[in-house]
């Protein structure tokens, strides 16, 4: 067997239907990966330098390595990363959707409990409850923009992360290898 050079990922299987997602209802070239699959793949190219390239090795046995499905496998690999990382894209574009409904009712929140908050200050100016109530309207303005600050400072980048990993993944080249039958 040839020397496992850095960046590859090994999969070894008796048949290349393991590989597929079986509960997908479209013929095998249109077929996605299983998912333990792809997080097995995943899981082992986020261990490998980002400035490494990523490579794919499929090991079957003879009898299959040179199937029609084996031979379409570097195909469906490709597909199946590259529509996972358009997933991570629409997945970002909504949660940024969500990001600015969820700041502009934050900062109306907001402002209104600052408007509200300085009235009661002004219409009582000696009343201690009135202060009081005034900070806990400014807290509650604040923790209305929770969620925002929340989406806009942290919830993005793991979907970034995805996205280019699955982005190297699909420009990642698979080869098909004939393994010889165990003894």
């Amino acid at each position: 067997m040839p020397k496992r050079r850095q960046g590859q990922i090994d999969l070894r299987v008796d048949d290349p239907q393991q590989l597929l997602d079986m509960l997908d209802p479209y013929p095998f070239r249109e077929r996605g990966l299983d998912s333990e699959v792809d997080a097995y793949i995943c899981e082992h190219a986020e261990e490998v330098p980002p400035q490494t390239p990523l490579a794919i090795a499929v090991h079957l046995p003879v009898i299959s390595a040179d199937s029609v499905l084996a031979q379409s496998l570097p195909g469906v690999f490709r597909q199946n990363f590259e529509q996972q990382a358009e997933r991570r894209s629409n997945a970002l574009t909504r949660l940024f959707a969500e990001g600015r409904k969820a700041l502009a009712i934050g900062l109306l929140v907001l402002g209104l409990c600052l408007v509200v908050g300085q009235s009661l200050v002004n219409i009582f100016p000696d009343s201690r409850l009135a202060g009081v109530v005034m900070e806990g309207l400014v807290i509650l303005g604040w923790v209305a923009n929770w969620r925002p600050m929340e989406i806009f400072l942290f919830d993005w980048w793991p979907l970034v992360q995805e996205r280019r990993l699955y982005r190297r993944l699909a420009q990642a080249p698979v080869t098909i290898r004939a393994r010889p039958p165990a003894h």
